[in-house]
């Protein structure tokens, strides 16, 4: 019996079907967080169960974006088209770039602090 454990008297039938089952939790583990689409190396991620701190940000986002011509003020400040907006927190079929997601970190911030984002 090959013991890496001395003070731990387990049989030898009762380690393997550990490590047995170690190993295949190891492997289903390795599936559920293998992201889903690999494109090449640099490609812009898109909304998805690979994007958790995107998904929870646009969740916090979404709900200020709801009475009208918001979308359209955030739209004005980042210097894009208000479907732009839409895109990544209605639709969420698009991220912004990483200046653009810094700026809306700002937005959100000044909005929970009752201030102007402008």
């Amino acid at each position: 019996m090959n013991r890496i454990f001395p003070q731990i008297d387990i049989p030898a039938t009762v380690a393997a079907a550990i490590q047995d089952a170690a190993a295949e939790m190891l492997t289903e583990k390795a599936k559920t967080v293998r992201p889903t689409h690999r494109g090449r190396g640099g490609e812009t991620l898109r909304p998805g169960p690979e994007t958790p701190l995107w998904n929870a940000f646009a969740a916090q986002v979404h709900p200020l974006l709801k009475s009208r011509g918001e979308q359209a003020k955030l739209a004005r400040l980042l210097g894009l088209h208000r479907q732009s907006i839409h895109a990544y927190f209605s639709a969420g079929s698009r991220m912004p770039d990483a200046e653009r997601t810094l700026q809306l970190l700002a937005w959100l911030i000044a909005k929970r602090q009752g201030q102007s984002p402008s």
